[in-house]
């Protein structure tokens, strides 16, 4: 099972996900969100496959959604709009973003799901 963890250095929610995949004796490939984010067919994917919404793929509570002011323009963005920007700018996806053997799993820690899909 090949398991690639985007994420942020900094963020405890982040480290709290690579604790559990460690505990749970899974290695895995940490990549630094702010430095490549997802690929815009890996957000798709997501989108497609479990996401629900689109802005449920967007970090919400971000200072770079607020100074965008993505609250209020978000609904005016197209789906292919929206995953481009995602796909350009890393601290605008929720994190973390976890990818097993190539397919979007899960967007943001939640540590029942997560026991689930591993």
């Amino acid at each position: 099972m090949a398991i690639k963890l985007y994420g942020y250095p900094k963020c405890s929610t982040c480290r709290k996900a690579e604790k559990f995949l460690q505990q749970r004796g899974r290695t895995f490939e940490s990549v630094d969100i702010t430095v490549q984010p997802p690929t815009k067919e890996e957000l798709t994917a997501m989108l497609e496959h479990g996401a629900g919404t689109l802005q449920s793929l967007f970090n919400t509570s971000g200072q770079m959604y607020r100074e965008m002011n993505l609250k209020d323009e978000l609904a005016k963005l197209s789906v292919d709009a929206a995953l481009e920007l995602l796909a350009r700018h890393g601290k605008l996806i929720k994190r973390p973003f976890l990818v097993i053997d190539g397919r979007p799993t899960a967007v943001g820690f939640n540590e029942s799901k997560w026991s689930t899909v591993l």
